[in-house]
C-alpha cells in the first residue's frame, strides 16, 4: 500500500491542533459547565512512530444522563410556553436580525471550524472550507427567502365574503439531529429554519463532527433569547429517548439512517402530533447507456461515486454500465481514478482520506469479500487493502444480485459496477429497491432519455441527466421516495416545514375592517401586519 500516515512533524504547522477538551455546554441561556464523565473523540487520522501508529485525540465532550437531557427538554419546552415565549412572539424581521447577528459571530470561526472538519471527519481542506462557506450562503439565502414571503404574506385577500391574513406559524419544540458527513452544513439546513420560524430547539450535535460545534456555542448564546438553543449531548438511546419519551417534541429534524429515525420515532407517545423532517438512506443508481459520452462523463461518474470517500448520501453506489461499453466504461473509469491522490485533509489535490466511522473498514470488507463470493472482482490494484482507519477504494466488476453491495448502501469508498444487457435491469432493480432518492442517466439518445425521466420521476425524487446525483443548488427541493426521505428540503421548502399555514379571518364589515385598522395602529399584535385601508 502507497498510502502512509505522517508522522508528527510531518504536520505542517498551521494544521496541528491542539486538544479540545469541552465541558460546556448551552442551556437556557447560559454556558454550564459539565462536571461528569465525558465521552474521547479520536481523530481517524493516525500518527507514525517509530514502531506503531497511534491515534490522535482530539478531545471530548460532555456525556449526559437522561437528567441533563430532559433539562435541555425542560428549557425549549419553557422558552417556547405555548407559543408565548419570548422568541415565537418576536417579529420575523426581529428572528431575522438575530439570526444575522449570529451569522457574523459564527463567520469569526471559520478557520477553527474548517480545521475541525478535517481533523474529525477527514474531509479535505478544500471540502470543509466550501462546507464552511456553503453554509453562510445557504443561511443569508434562507434569509432572503423569509423576507420574501413576508413581504407576500402581509397581503389581505378576500373570498366569499371572507377577509383573511394567511402567515407561517411555528409548530413549537423542535429535536434536531445532524449527520457526520456534513456536521455544519446539513444540521444547518435543519437548524436555521427551524429558528427563523420561531420554533425552539434542542440540538444534539452528530457523533463524528461533535468538536466542531463547540466554538459556536458562545455565538448562539451572543445572538438567542434564553431557551431558544439547548445542546445535548452523550449515547443517543440514553439522551434522546426520555426527550422523545415525554411527548413534548413537536418537530423530530434528522439526517442519517431509516433504522435509527425509526427507533427513535417509535419512542414519541402521541405520534399524530409528531412532525418528522427526515433524511434517510440512498442507494442512488446511474445508467449509463451504450452512446454515453465516456470521455466527457467520467470525471463526473467517478466524482459522483468517490468524491468525499463515497460517504455522502447523494453519491452514486451502484453503477449499472450496458454490457456493449463494459470494457471501454472500466478502462475509463480506473484511468481517471488513478489520478486521485491519497492523502492527508491538508494534503494539496489530494481526495481519498481516513474514515471516520469506528469499525467502517472491516464492515466494508466485509461487503468486498461477499461481492467476490458471488464472482465480482476488484480492477483496482490494492483495491480493499485497509491500514487502521484508511480503506483504499475499491471498483468492483460484476457485482452479482446475490451480493449485499447490490443492495445495501455502502456509504464508504466502494464502488459496485454491475453490467446489464436490456434496460429493464436497472429499472427492476430502481423499482424494488427500498430508497429512492435520485438517479442519474448518462447517454445521448433523446427518445431514450425522454422515456427513462418518464419512467424514473415516479420512482425517485429527482432524475439527473450527464451529470451527478446532488443536493443543490440549495434553491431545489431536496427529498426521497419510500425510505429514503419524509418531508422536502430546499431553502424555502425547509420554512414551510418547520411551521404552519395559519389563518385570521373576519366578515367583510364595517365593524370588522375599523376594529382591523386599530389592531395595526396600536400594535397591539405581532401577528397581523401591513396596511389595511377601509
Amino acid at each position: 500500500m502507497s498510502f502512509r500516515f505522517p508522522t508528527k512533524d510531518q504536520i505542517p504547522e498551521s494544521h496541528q491542533i491542539a486538544p479540545i477538551h469541552q465541558k460546556e455546554f448551552l442551556l437556557n441561556g447560559k454556558l454550564e459547565t459539565w462536571a461528569g464523565a465525558t465521552i474521547p473523540v479520536y481523530s481517524p487520522i493516525h500518527i507514525q512512530t517509530d514502531s506503531t501508529r497511534e491515534r490522535v485525540l482530539l478531545g471530548s465532550y460532555p456525556s449526559f444522563d437522561e437528567n441533563q437531557s430532559l433539562k435541555a427538554l425542560e428549557a425549549a419546552v419553557n422558552a417556547y410556553n405555548f407559543g408565548n415565549g419570548e422568541w415565537p412572539k418576536k417579529t420575523p424581521n426581529e428572528r431575522i436580525t438575530a439570526v444575522l447577528n449570529f451569522l457574523d459571530l459564527m463567520e469569526t470561526k471559520r478557520a477553527l471550524i474548517t480545521k475541525l472538519l478535517m481533523w474529525e471527519i477527514g474531509k479535505t481542506e478544500k471540502d470543509a472550507t466550501k462546507e464552511f462557506d456553503r453554509t453562510i450562503t445557504y443561511v443569508k439565502d434562507t434569509v432572503k427567502t423569509l423576507e420574501e414571503i413576508e413581504t407576500h404574506s402581509n397581503q389581505y385577500v378576500e373570498e366569499q365574503g371572507i377577509i383573511a391574513q394567511i402567515k407561517r406559524s411555528p409548530y413549537g419544540v423542535v429535536l434536531c439531529m445532524g449527520p457526520f458527513n456534513y456536521p455544519l452544513n446539513e444540521t444547518f439546513c435543519t437548524l436555521i429554519p427551524a429558528i427563523l420560524m420561531g420554533n425552539t430547539v434542542v440540538f444534539k450535535p452528530a457523533k463524528y463532527g461533535v468538536l466542531l460545534v463547540q466554538p459556536l456555542l458562545e455565538c448562539f448564546l451572543k445572538a438567542f433569547p434564553k431557551g431558544v438553543i439547548n445542546t445535548v449531548y452523550g449515547d443517543g438511546a440514553k439522551v434522546i429517548t426520555p426527550i422523545m419519551e415525554s411527548g413534548k417534541i413537536d418537530v423530530f429534524a434528522f439526517i442519517g439512517s431509516s433504522q435509527t429515525a425509526n427507533l427513535i420515532t417509535k419512542k414519541h407517545p402521541k405520534l399524530n402530533r409528531l412532525r418528522t423532517v427526515l433524511g434517510l438512506n440512498a442507494k442512488n443508481p446511474a445508467i449509463i447507456l451504450p452512446d454515453a459520452d465516456i470521455p466527457k462523463m467520467i470525471g463526473e461518474i467517478v466524482s459522483g461515486s468517490l468524491s468525499y470517500n463515497g460517504q455522502r448520501c447523494t453519491a452514486l453506489k451502484i453503477l449499472f454500465v450496458h454490457k456493449d461499453i463494459l470494457e471501454k466504461f472500466t478502462e475509463a473509469y480506473l484511468t481517471e481514478f488513478f489520478k486521485w491522490k491519497m492523502g492527508m485533509p491538508w494534503e494539496e489535490g489530494v481526495s481519498i482520506t481516513p474514515l471516520p466511522e469506528e469499525g467502517k473498514t472491516s464492515w466494508l470488507t466485509e461487503l468486498i469479500l461477499d461481492a467476490k463470493s458471488s464472482g465480482a472482482k476488484i480492477l483496482n490494484p490494492g483495491g480493499g487493502e485497509v491500514l487502521d482507519s484508511f480503506m483504499v477504494p475499491a471498483i468492483l466488476s460484476p457485482v452479482s444480485k446475490n451480493a449485499r453491495l447490490y443492495h445495501e448502501e455502502q456509504f464508504g469508498p466502494l464502488v459496485p459496477i454491475v453490467p446489464f444487457d436490456s434496460i429493464e435491469e436497472p429499472l427492476d432493480y430502481i423499482r424494488n429497491s427500498n430508497m429512492g432518492q435520485q438517479a442519474s442517466i448518462f447517454g445521448k439518445d433523446p427518445k431514450t432519455i425522454g422515456t427513462l425521466i418518464d419512467t424514473l420521476v415516479n420512482q425517485v425524487a429527482r432524475v439527473n441527466w450527464n451529470a451527478q446525483c446532488q443536493r443543490g443548488p440549495d434553491q431545489f427541493p431536496f427529498t426521497g421516495r419510500k425510505d429514503s426521505a419524509d418531508g422536502t428540503l430546499s431553502v424555502q421548502d425547509a420554512l414551510r416545514v418547520f411551521s404552519i399555514r395559519t389563518v385570521v379571518s373576519f366578515k367583510n364589515n364595517e365593524l370588522a375592517k375599523k376594529l382591523l385598522v386599530d389592531v395595526l395602529k396600536t400594535k397591539s399584535s405581532q401577528y397581523l401586519s401591513g396596511d389595511f385601508n377601509l
